[in-house]
């Protein structure tokens, strides 16, 4: 099986511009190929995960990646799935996002030399004369194209604003500098890019003829990415100070069990057989699938040493008894606490991360969702002092979600 084959039977390719010879190019490892990545926060996210391990897949089977931050289209913002426009972000915020970024896909993608590419489409856009841009670039757009893309349908009933209006031939501008700078003859996206990513490649096909091969593939549908990268508390988050490797190993030791399978295709570099053998799993047997789902992803983004930690805290916790050694751990400085020294349990629960608002955890307790080392929490009014803390107390929101408070040391 080739590449392209492994892709299909993954399923992770939705539609695409030319079959054959993205096969042909995949297959022989000559693909020289690019993916964006918005700087819209300081660090990427799961709904990012597939891209990252799609580009390290690839890049395993000779093809040549080329990571694009959004440095200068990040200016503006994707109107895509949106409802309203993106907040605009100064350009320290995202020149800081952008670089955050870098480091957090060099985890996944080897950048040595000839091995692959790191760019920022604000070299060519930042500094653009708006004048020419519109001479070298507007004549290919056509107005009626544009409005009938499914990028612009929802926010024509809203309003668009010409700002946004202009992000598709931006991101079609990418993809033709590109493709003279670095000879990038392909680019894959989220499958609600489609519109986006076609503008690309019609721009090459019109400013340097047929000849030029410029191909478009998409991967999963918006829909799905977007399942795969939020939870109740909000995203999942590829940096450790924002998502502990703990909580990362839970998210994938508690999704669905309609998606184990499919998220060990899409996103583990597990060979196919060992999986498809998954399929029939139920019961402990699924759970079993779970904790190596869980297992390979946080290996993936946090290391061996700390997959192992998160696998043997879950592991302790779960069985009931055990160390909470490996458990994610919150520190309480004393400005958490109240004038008179108190802390309350719906603080205690947001600080912990166990619930994302007051009102939530609010909601936890009412509904005999939360214990503390083992007691069942009924008064949303329980207050605990600095002292309490000392040794440490373990909170549980439902049955998989722990952490330990301790007062900050010092």
């Amino acid at each position: 099986m080739g590449v392209f084959e492994e892709l299909r039977e993954r399923g992770l390719i939705a539609q695409l511009t030319d079959e054959e010879k993205i096969r042909e190019l995949i297959n022989a490892g000559k693909a020289v190929f690019y993916i964006g990545f918005d700087p819209t926060a300081d660090s990427l996210h799961v709904g990012h995960f597939m891209a990252l391990c799609l580009m390290k897949r690839l890049q395993e089977a000779g093809n040549r990646p080329i990571a694009l931050v959004g440095g200068g289209t990040g200016m503006i913002g994707d109107p895509t799935g949106r409802t309203d426009m993106r907040r605009m972000m100064s350009v320290s915020e995202i020149d800081h996002n952008c670089e955050r970024i870098r480091e957090q896909m060099s985890r996944f993608i080897d950048f040595g030399e000839g091995k692959a590419v790191m760019a920022n489409n604000a070299d060519w856009l930042r500094n653009l004369n708006f004048m020419d841009f519109m001479r070298e670039v507007g004549p290919n757009f056509s107005v009626n194209e544009m409005l009938r893309a499914r990028c612009y349908v929802n926010r024509l009933e809203q309003g668009l604003s010409f700002l946004e209006f202009c992000y598709m031939p931006m991101q079609g501008y990418d993809f033709y500098m590109l493709f003279q700078k670095y000879g990038c003859n392909m680019q894959f996206g989220g499958d609600d890019q489609w519109s986006n990513m076609l503008a690309g490649t019609e721009l090459i096909r019109k400013k340097l003829g047929e000849d030029a091969h410029a191909m478009t593939i998409t991967l999963l549908t918006n829909k799905e990415g977007k399942k795969m990268g939020k939870t109740v508390n909000g995203a999942v988050w590829l940096d450790p100070e924002k998502t502990s490797p703990y909580e990362f190993y839970q998210y994938w030791r508690n999704v669905d069990d309609a998606d184990v399978i499919k998220c060990l295709k899409l996103l583990t570099f597990l060979p196919l057989e060992e999986i498809r053998k998954m399929e029939s799993f139920e019961g402990a047997e699924l759970n079993r699938a779970k904790e190596i789902l869980a297992f390979q992803l946080t290996e993936l983004v946090h290391g061996e040493e700390e997959a192992k930690k998160a696998e043997s805290a879950a592991r302790e916790l779960f069985s009931g008894g055990g160390s909470s050694e490996n458990m994610p751990t919150v520190s309480l400085k004393d400005t958490d606490f109240r004038e008179d020294g108190t802390i309350d349990i719906l603080a205690v629960l947001v600080l912990s991360k166990l619930c994302s608002s007051r009102a939530e955890a609010r909601r936890n307790v009412v509904q005999g969702g939360v214990s503390q080392d083992g007691e069942r929490i009924e008064d949303i009014g329980r207050s605990y002092r600095r002292e309490d803390f000392r040794e440490g107390l373990i909170f549980r929101r439902g049955k998989k979600s722990f952490a330990k408070l301790l007062l900050e040391q010092g």
